[in-house]
Order: C-alpha cells, then structure tokens, then sequence
C-alpha cells in the first residue's frame, strides 16, 4: 500500500491588478504520495483547494519550460522536481526573478523575449533557396547540439545576476542562441552580425559566475556560448588588425 506523507507548500502570492496587497506566502496543507512532481501538486490545490492560484503550465515533460519557478530556492521546472527529492515537509515556491509578476507564479516575460528576438533567432541565408534540404556531417550537427536543447524557460534569465542590475543586458538564453546559429554550418549572416553584441550590453556584460549553468535544466551551459562568442569576436579583431599591417 502507498502511504501519502503530509507536505505545507508555501506560495507567494501576488496580483499586479491588486497593488495595494503586497506580496506574501499562503500555505497550503497536502497529502502527497512518492513519485509526485511539484507541478503535479500545484494542479491539486488549483483544482481542489484555491481555484485562484495562477501558474504556466503545458508539456509536463520537461520540454515547453513554461513551469519554470523557484522551488526551495533553486531555479528549476515544476514538471520534472519531484516533492520527496528536497528531504524537507516545507515547499517554498516562488516566481522566477528578474521579472514583473503578472500574477502569483506568472510572471512577464516580455523582456525575455525582447533580448531573444534581437540575435535573429533563426536560420539567416543570403544564398538561393536550395533544392533540396542542406545537409550536415555529424561533425557539424555536433558544434550546435549543446544550444539546441535550449527550451526557452528563462531559467537563466531568472538566475542571472547582471540582468538584476541591468535590464538591457542581453541574457544567456539570447547569447546561447546566438551561439547555436553562429555556429551552424547553413547560417549565412554577416559576420559583422557579432557586433551587435560587442559591448556590455552583450558578451562583455557577463560577470562569469556561472549561475545560468547551475539554473538550466537542459545542460546547455549559457556561459560557454558567451566564452565562445567572446573568443569570435577577438579572433575578428585579430584578423583585422593583422590586415592592416600588410597593407
């Protein structure tokens, strides 16, 4: 027989229609059974106890990240914590940092977004339309694997500390992108595209102490993109400064 253990999961809550009521926790009291997924729970209280609470949801299969949150204090996806794995009957959810609260565990992530769409998140191609599909070697697929897992869950966006004290700060999540099109053998945009994020706004704002590494949840490694693009955009200085000496 499966015994149900006894678990409070504490939820800031907050109504960004409401801002005369600050932010504050209300607890819930619930009986959890082993295997179950925080977001498991969330849908119980929502659906049993407080039809008010408010949070995003979807795949819950680690894939969407739309369930993205605090759990305990670490950044991480409702959809694949599970309740027993923190050794502790208290659960302290919260909304992802860095962003405004639209309501409860909702948060705005319009300036996500905003910083994504400005690397030009796709495919950029200058030549002819191909007849037929561009194919990769293994070896080519390989550069870009690590940045294709990213699934937009704003995890590191959530746990960087730059963007805390500078919200035009690009993010690791754009910059990762960015890397995984710099990188891919069929993108064809300028190489003069990397400046665009030459500055402290982009590569050169990152402070380097890895907290998007330790946030994500797919191993795509954010810091290792920026290293990358950093390393780009010296070895283009380099080799303009080498062309002008031989002219």
């Amino acid at each position: 027989m499966i015994t149900a253990d006894a678990y409070t999961f504490r939820i800031l809550r907050f109504d960004a229609k409401r801002p005369e009521e600050p932010p504050a926790f209300q607890a819930y009291r619930i009986k959890v059974i082993p295997g179950l997924t925080v977001l498991a729970v969330l849908n119980r209280i929502r659906d049993e106890i407080d039809g008010t609470l408010s949070f995003r949801s979807s795949c819950r299969s680690a894939v969407c990240g739309s369930c993205a949150m605090v759990i305990n204090g670490r950044i991480d996806l409702a959809c694949r914590t599970q309740v027993a794995s923190f050794g502790t009957s208290t659960i302290i959810l919260e909304p992802l940092p860095n962003m405004e609260i639209i309501k409860d565990l909702v948060v705005d992530m319009t300036p996500f977004w905003k910083m994504y769409e400005k690397v030009r998140p796709h495919l950029v191609r200058e030549s002819a339309d191909p007849v037929r599909e561009i194919r990769q070697s293994e070896k080519e697929r390989g550069r870009i694997d690590q940045f294709v897992n990213c699934i937009l869950c704003a995890c590191c966006y959530g746990a960087c500390p730059v963007i805390s004290r500078d919200p035009e700060y690009m993010g690791p999540a754009a910059l990762a992108k960015l890397e995984r099109f710099t990188l891919d053998s069929r993108d064809e945009r300028p190489e003069n595209f990397l400046d665009t994020v030459n500055n402290e706004k982009g590569v050169w704002g990152c402070d380097m102490v890895l907290r998007c590494i330790d946030a994500c949840p797919k191993d795509v490694r954010p810091t290792d993109s920026i290293v990358g693009l950093r390393k780009a955009l010296v070895k283009k200085k380099a080799k303009g400064l080498l062309g002008m000496k031989k002219r």
